[in-house]
C-alpha cells in the first residue's frame, strides 16, 4: 500500500483523538479547550479527506519506473484504407475498433513526479488515451474519414484534474506531457505498445503459433 494510503490512516486516528479530547474538555467544562481540540480535528480531516481523494485519483493509473507493456494490439486489414485493431491490455481486457487509414495511432497522457513526491507514493503515470487511424496524405488526413476513440476508462477523480485545481500539487509535479506512437496498417500484424519516462514505443511481435 501507497505512503498516502498510511498518513490517511493516521491522520482518521488523530481525527478520533482530538475528537475524544474535546469531549472530555466539554465533560470537564472546559469550553475553549473543546474548541481549539474540535478545530485541530476539523484541520486533520480535511487533509484526511485530501489525501484519501489523491489516493483514489492515483490509482486510476499505471505507475511505472522503467519500460512497461501498455496494450497489445493485433491488425487486421479489411479493404483499402481500412482495419480493424483489436487492443488486449495486461489486466486482460479486450476491446476491437474499426478504423480508417493508413496506419493506426495511439497516443497517452504521462504525469512525472519529482523525487519529493514519490515519498507520497506518487510515481510516474501513464493513461492511455485514444486510438485512432492516421493517413500518410495530409490531404487524405484533411479530407477522408477520420476514425478516433478513447482508450481511457472513466475514472471516480481525475489525477490530472486534480493536479489543475490544486496549485501546490505543481511544484510536486516534473512534467506533464502527451506522447504518441503510429504503425502501420496495411499488413496483417501484432504490435506492443510500451511506455517508459520518454514516452511511447511501437514493436512489432510474433503472433502465437507462427
Amino acid at each position: 500500500m501507497s505512503c498516502i494510503f498510511w498518513f490517511a490512516i493516521i491522520a482518521v486516528v488523530l481525527v478520533l483523538v482530538f475528537l475524544l479530547a474535546a469531549a472530555a474538555s466539554l465533560r470537564g467544562k472546559r469550553p475553549f479547550g473543546a474548541i481549539g481540540f474540535l478545530l485541530v480535528a476539523l484541520l486533520i480531516l480535511a487533509v484526511a479527506l485530501f489525501l484519501g481523494t489523491l489516493m483514489v485519483a492515483v490509482s486510476g493509473y499505471r505507475a511505472f519506473t522503467h519500460e512497461e507493456l501498455a496494450a497489445t494490439i493485433r491488425i487486421e486489414p479489411r479493404g483499402e484504407k481500412r482495419f480493424h485493431a483489436h487492443v488486449i491490455f495486461p489486466d486482460g481486457r479486450r476491446v476491437s475498433y474499426e478504423l480508417s487509414g493508413d496506419q493506426v495511432y495511439v497516443d497517452a497522457y504521462l504525469l512525472k513526479w519529482k523525487p519529493a513526491a514519490n515519498f507520497l507514493g506518487l510515481h510516474t503515470a501513464y493513461d492511455l488515451d485514444r486510438i485512432g487511424g492516421r493517413y500518410l496524405d495530409l490531404t487524405d488526413e484533411q479530407q477522408s474519414l477520420r476514425t478516433i476513440y478513447s482508450l481511457s476508462r472513466p475514472k471516480p477523480i481525475d489525477l490530472f484534474e486534480l493536479r489543475r485545481r490544486y496549485l501546490f500539487l505543481r511544484f510536486l509535479l516534473d512534467a506533464e506531457y502527451g506522447s504518441a506512437a503510429f504503425i502501420g496498417a496495411g499488413q496483417k500484424k501484432m504490435y506492443e505498445i510500451r511506455v517508459s519516462t520518454s514516452g511511447l514505443v511501437a514493436r512489432e511481435i510474433q503472433e502465437h503459433g507462427k
